[in-house]
């Protein structure tokens, strides 16, 4: 049973852009990333739109040493669980830094549609649940594999998940995942908030999948850490989040 994105024997997105030499994440792992290496989207598209944007970052293990006191982002979002029992060993420092930081913060859970959805979320509530919260507190389900099973099992485990979590907490999940994987796999999903990467496009051109009319954050690139731009204020974030 995988514990972690890198023993999955399912390759997620973005195992497989590694692979495909977008970046070799071992390098990052177990440092801090130098803020001067980071640039936010607003200064990389120039377009009078992105100066709208609000910049956020994502970290998981990965990047276990980063130093969110250093970082230029408005909103952070770190990986709490994965599938039935794995903790990311870095959530409750990151957690609690983001909560000195003061910005935007959120958790992630990667789910696995091999195992059952409510045990999987209830995973994730418990260790969420564990730390102090706060007002505006986001909470995510990061789907980006399969483990073989199909579209419609994929999409109903996706829905099951969700629908428990915004049951226990009132709050609706945001709902990430690669571009094409959520065009496919995320048909009915609309109700939940989308968090969409796409590497390619640049951001005013990545068109919402499935049934999505518009996404709130961007993924835009994972180099040299998974670098994002919400279409909404900090303040907006906050309301999709813990009451």
């Amino acid at each position: 049973m995988p514990t972690h994105r890198i023993l999955s024997p399912v390759l997620s997105l973005k195992i497989r852009l590694n692979l495909a030499g977008r970046r070799v994440r071992s390098v990052v792992a177990g440092m801090s990333v130098a803020v001067s290496m980071i640039t936010p989207v607003v200064a990389l598209t120039g377009s009078a739109h992105a100066t709208s944007l609000t910049y956020g970052q994502d970290v998981s293990g990965y990047e276990s040493n980063y130093d969110w006191s250093a970082s230029p982002a408005k909103f952070g979002i770190v990986k709490a669980t994965e599938g039935l029992n794995f903790r990311d060993p870095s959530f409750v420092r990151q957690w609690r830094e983001l909560a000195g930081k003061g910005i935007v913060r959120g958790a992630y859970h990667y789910g696995h549609p091999g195992d059952d959805p409510v045990a999987e979320a209830d995973h994730f509530l418990s260790v969420v649940n564990e730390q102090p919260a706060k007002r505006g507190d986001l909470l995510v389900l990061d789907l980006e594999t399969t483990d073989g099973e199909s579209v419609a099992h994929v999409n109903a485990w996706a829905k099951t998940w969700l629908a428990h979590v915004k049951a226990e907490t009132g709050v609706a999940p945001i709902f990430y995942s690669g571009r094409d994987f959520a065009d496919t796999y995320g048909h009915g999903l609309a109700g939940y908030p989308l968090w969409v990467a796409a590497y390619g496009p640049a951001t005013e051109r990545v068109a919402p999948p499935a049934d999505w009319k518009k996404w709130i954050i961007h993924q835009y690139t994972d180099t040299p850490i998974d670098q994002n731009v919400s279409s909404l204020t900090p303040q907006q974030l906050r309301a999709l989040g813990r009451r």
